[in-house]
Parts: structure tokens; C-alpha cells; sequence
């Protein structure tokens, strides 16, 4: 159901007057906007059209945008998201939120700020940049595991986990450096175009999804540079002589 050409956007945002603003800026530069004051009619929105990013106002009655957020990725894992919101009140909700944050605007902004934002995260998603070609067609040995990059999945004993674009990317760019320091500045630049404090909190959710997915092998570990960077470590099992 998406317009040829257009890029559809879904986007959620309690007060009226700013909805109404940013939904006209869009238009005017030939965005598809989809707008609701309401996170169940935003996620029926979602559901009913095909969206190619989502902006949605934190601060809202009911189901607030974080919720919302959450709803979408277990629809759509990869679904590009920005969140409008306070600052202190963003970063209070951030530690709650377990789905990943592609990137925020404080209150008040601009509108060239949130088209330049929205540009941003796009071409991130976009087949022709590193967050996409990162990941080859190759299959990996980790410990047990066999990282299967092009279908994204991670497989052990024939289980198969599978897993996001970022989670895989995050993995890849991991293993590239294997039993090296990887800096958090690389890993941001890299996969989400983005140091901000922010998007570095969102990277440490992805960092603990892996965690949880390796921890069946013992020898494999990601290991965390308190205020640096991340090591995967894979260690060879010691071979015990009868």
C-alpha cells in the first residue's frame, strides 16, 4: 500500500499543534505521512500501512511512545525509529527500554533538524551502506555456534536464533575483531552512523541480547572495556587426556 516513490512515514505525537507541523513539513518535501495523536491508532496504522519509519512522541497518555515502540519491533525488529521526548525525561525512560533506540530529538527542534535526522537514519537502512554490506554472505564458526551472516541467523546444534540487522551487524563487526578491543565509537559509527550517549545506550541493549544468545558455549564471551569498547573472546576448550 505504499506510494510509489514516497517514503512513508508513521508518526505519533500527542500535542496537536506540533503533530500538525511536522506532518505539513514532511508533505512539503514529498514524505507519505500517516499521523494519529494515539499510540493504538498509530500501531493499527502500522499494521494497516507499509511504513518506512516511524517518529514517535515519548510523552503520551495510555500507551506512551517507548510501548508503542516495542509493539512495532515485535512486528518489525528493524523498523527505524526516532523519538521525540525531553531530555531528562528520555534518558530516565531509555534504562526501561529493551528494544534499541535508532536515534531521539529533544523538544523543541527544528524542522531541518528532524529532516536532516530522518535522512540520516534512512540511509542507514539503505542497501548501500556499511550497516548493510558489514555482513557479507558468509557462514562463521563461533565456538559452537555457526553465525550464519547472510540469513542472519545463529545456529547451535541445529537451533536457530534468529537474529535483527543491528544484533547481526553488532556480531559481525565483533567477530572482524575477534579477541581484539573494538571501541564503542567504532561500533556506533559503524553500524547506527552515531556516537551520541544516547544511541550508546541503545548499543548496550543489543551487547546484552548477544550476551544472552552466546552464553550456551562457555567459550564464548563478550567482554566489556568499562568506558572503551567490547571484546569478543572465543577460547579454545581445554581437551582433557583419559
Amino acid at each position: 500500500m505504499k506510494t510509489l516513490n514516497k517514503t512513508s512515514v508513521l508518526l505519533v505525537e500527542d500535542d496537536v499543534e506540533l503533530r500538525n507541523t511536522i506532518s505539513e513539513n514532511l508533505k512539503a518535501v514529498d514524505y507519505k505521512v500517516y499521523a494519529t495523536r494515539k499510540s493504538v491508532e498509530g500501531l493499527d496504522l502500522f499494521k494497516k500501512y507499509d511504513i518506512d519509519i516511524c517518529i514517535l512522541d515519548v510523552e503520551m497518555t495510555g500507551m506512551d511512545g517507548f510501548a508503542l515502540a516495542a509493539q512495532i519491533r515485535m512486528l518489525n525488529p528493524d523498523m527505524p525509529i526516532i523519538f521525540l521526548a525531553s531530555k531528562g525525561l528520555f534518558l530516565n525512560m531509555l534504562k526501561d527500554f529493551e528494544y534499541g533506540v535508532d536515534d531521539y530529538l529533544t523538544k523543541p527542534f527544528s524542522n531541518e533538524e528532524l529532516l536532516l535526522r530522518i535522512k540520516a537514519v534512512l540511509r542507514r537502512v539503505e542497501r548501500n551502506d556499511p550497516f548493510s554490506y558489514t555482513l557479507g554472505n558468509v557462514k562463521i564458526n563461533i565456538g559452537r555456534f555457526i553465525f550464519d551472516a547472510k540469513n542472519m541467523v545463529l545456529v547451535l546444534d541445529g537451533q536457530e536464533q534468529p537474529l535483527t540487522r543491528k544484533e547481526a551487524a553488532l556480531l559481525k563487526v565483533l567477530y572482524d575483531n575477534k579477541n581484539d578491543l573494538v571501541t564503542r565509537k567504532k561500533v556506533l559509527k559503524m553500524i547506527w552512523g552515531n556516537s551520541d550517549y544516547f544511541i550508546g545506550r541503545s548499543m548496550d541493549v543489543f551487547i546484552a541480547r548477544l550476551r544472552k544468545y552466546l552464553k550456551a558455549d562457555p567459550n564464548v564471551k563478550i567482554l566489556t572495556v568499562h568506558g572503551v569498547g567490547f571484546r569478543l573472546v572465543v577460547t579454545e576448550p581445554v581437551e582433557v587426556n583419559a
